[in-house]
Formats: structure tokens, sequence, C-alpha cells
């Protein structure tokens, strides 16, 4: 079955989209490109088990389930192939935005926060079976909390009311249509340097400790980001053992 034939599955509450598609494959009753969608959720997830809050018909919530074609070593290829299918959507929806990705999988239109993806593998042995894509956008929110100042939705950062169901179509298409096409690594990793946010501009980083700045290079295929350290040397960062300092 073509990815694009496979069902998709309307719910209008869930804990998360990506719990009920894992829930799916541990009954062996999920096939490639089946996409699961929520109108709320009630435990929604983020990077490294941060909750993500969404408001009820809001915002875009989908999973959906591949059976990856690329070698194992090749996970954050996969993960930038799905960033940047979604980020050339978005770049081609509205001309007034900058539609950019923050290392590792942020989608940032206008320099602020609209949405994330979050996979989820699933290993039998050495062999890598399915992957569970998970995608939150921020639709037509009008507002957002003060400790959020980086959040915006496409409705702020447009002044137009996107439909939900609409933008599910169109960015389930690019991905599934990304995904199934023979990978090419190294030209993957070029898209999602070009769309990599704040790239040749200086950040600030911080690892609970300390903070200190440097200029971004780009990220390897192996998820890792390249720093230029203002002594000149090139670190190179693993998600999670660094943080992103939005102001610093």
């Amino acid at each position: 079955m073509a990815l694009l034939e496979a069902p998709v599955i309307e719910l209008d509450s869930i804990d998360s989209t990506n719990n009920y598609a894992m829930r799916l494959i541990d009954a062996d009753k999920a096939l490639p490109g089946l996409t699961i969608t929520a109108t709320e959720q009630t435990e929604g997830k983020g990077q490294r088990g941060r909750h993500w809050a969404d408001v009820p018909g809001q915002s875009l919530l989908m999973s959906l389930v591949m059976t990856p074609q690329q070698p194992l070593e090749q996970q954050f290829v996969f993960s930038a192939m799905v960033a940047v299918a979604v980020a050339e959507v978005l770049e081609a929806l509205y001309e007034g935005w900058e539609i950019k990705i923050k290392w590792p999988n942020d989608i940032i239109v206008n320099d602020k926060k609209a949405g994330g993806i979050l996979i989820e593998n699933i290993l039998r042995g050495s062999n890598w079976v399915y992957a569970i894509v998970g995608l939150g956008l921020n639709i037509l929110q009008e507002s957002f909390p003060p400790e959020l100042p980086n959040a915006t939705s496409l409705k702020i950062a447009s002044s137009r009311s996107f439909k939900p169901q609409t933008m599910r179509d169109m960015l389930r298409q690019n991905i599934l249509e990304a995904l199934g096409r023979k990978s090419n690594a190294e030209g993957t990793m070029r898209l999602y340097n070009e769309y990599l946010f704040r790239r040749s501009a200086v950040q600030a980083f911080s690892d609970g400790r300390d903070t200190w700045q440097g200029i971004i290079v780009k990220a390897n295929a192996d998820g890792k980001l390249l720093v230029q350290l203002e002594n000149g040397s090139i670190a190179q960062y693993t998600h999670g053992d660094v943080t992103w300092k939005w102001n610093g």
C-alpha cells in the first residue's frame, strides 16, 4: 500500500498521538503511513520528557507511523528529512514568514517557536523497525502565557486563520513523500543546514553551570551541532548536553 493511502485516524482527545501510535504498533495494527491526529492531547510530549501544552482545536497534533528505509546510524538524517519537509510546506504557504529549524527539530517562524517534532524509534535487536513521527504545530492561537515569550502560532505570524485539517493534509503528504524517497544523507543535511536557525550567528549556550557563546557552524549527519568558540576551536554538542539560551 502506498504511504498516502494508509488510514488517517481522527481523535477528539487522547493522552498523546505518539502513545496511541505506539499502542497500535504493539498490537500489530499499524501500517506504514498510518496517521493519528487529535483535537486535544492530555499528556502531549516534547523533547526529553518535556510536556507539550496545547489548547483544544488550535494546534495540529499528528503522529505518523513509518518503517524507516535508512540505516540505524542515520536516525538524525531521518529526523532532518521530516523537519525539512515541514519547513518547505510552511515556506511556500505565506511569503511573510521566515522559516527556520532550530537544532535539533523545532520549527521557527519569524524567530519564534511555532512547533516541534518528536520522533520515537522502535528497535528490535539492531533492526530499526518503526519510527513514530510526532508533530505539534501552533496554528490558531492568538496569544501565549508570559512564561512562553518565544512561542508563536501561524495566526500570530500572519493574521490569517489556517485550518488545522488543511495543514494536516499538506504536511502529511510532504513528510510521507520525503520519507518515501531514497534518502541522500548529504543532500538532506545540506537542506537542513540551509534552514538552520541562527547559523553563522553568535548564540549563547549553557550546561546548567556555565553560560558561554559561540558561532553556530552547522549540524552534522550524526546530529551534533558544530559551534565555533571564542578561542577559534570547534565544539560539537549533543542535544541534551547543552541548553539553548533564547535571550542569552
